[in-house]
């Protein structure tokens, strides 16, 4: 089985090595956090510099969205990239990718709200009403809310890991009504909201699959 014969070669190379060769968790926990922070900086420069072209507001938007949507997609892929490789360290760092996808939602939507509609409520609830793709995002933020809320470890603890793992189901969810979004804002090209959503779908297959298999063993 290549799955097997993949776990066992990461299995087989992380004991080969001594413990002090490894760079300490907390390092990498430092680097991943300046990588993900890399994206705002980039926005914020382009901002500033004028160098994202005639409507910088949109553009800054739409990229702040679109990375939203990208880490929730690369958060999705820890566990079964855990399963393939068997390194259950991975899942350490999951919980920072997720709420760095809540941190550029939010960004995402603090932009909309102040910048595009000046935090005009009446505007913003009528736009809320009339088009569709913001009434999706909008539920898609209040979504996530409860998402981050859980989070953390005494959380965890409160709920039991049984009931929390049904809640954080609600990420596939929040996925699948990002990529949504996306699509009905895209008007003319719609290559690249297809590709999430194949990479979503390719997600949620993985997951079924190996659901499938984990009960095999108990009809038998």
């Amino acid at each position: 089985m290549l799955l097997n014969s993949i776990q066992a070669w990461t299995s087989n190379a992380i004991s080969s090595r001594n413990k002090s060769s490894w760079v300490k968790l907390s390092h990498l926990k430092v680097l991943l956090f300046l990588v993900c922070l890399y994206p705002f900086f980039f926005m914020l420069w382009g901002f500033f510099s004028h160098q994202l072209g005639a409507n910088p507001i949109d553009t800054v938007t739409r990229l702040s969205g679109l990375w939203a949507l990208r880490f929730l997609l690369i958060t999705l892929c820890v566990t079964p990239l855990r399963w393939l490789t068997g390194l259950n360290q991975l899942v350490r760092f999951r919980r920072m990718l997720g709420l760095f996808a809540f941190f550029y939602a939010t960004v995402h939507m603090l932009l909309y709200l102040g910048l595009d509609q000046f935090f005009d409520w009446s505007e913003i609830w009528r736009d809320i009403v009339k088009r569709p793709f913001i009434t999706v995002g909008f539920i898609n933020f209040v979504a996530l809310l409860p998402l981050v809320v859980t989070s953390t470890n005494k959380m965890v603890k409160r709920l039991g890991g049984r009931r929390w793992k049904k809640l954080h189901r609600l990420t596939y969810f929040v996925a699948a009504a990002a990529c949504l979004h996306f699509l009905m804002l895209v008007k003319a090209d719609i290559r690249e909201p297809v590709i999430y959503i194949i990479v979503l779908t390719g997600l949620l297959g993985v997951r079924l699959l190996h659901a499938a298999r984990q009960k095999q063993p108990s009809r038998q």
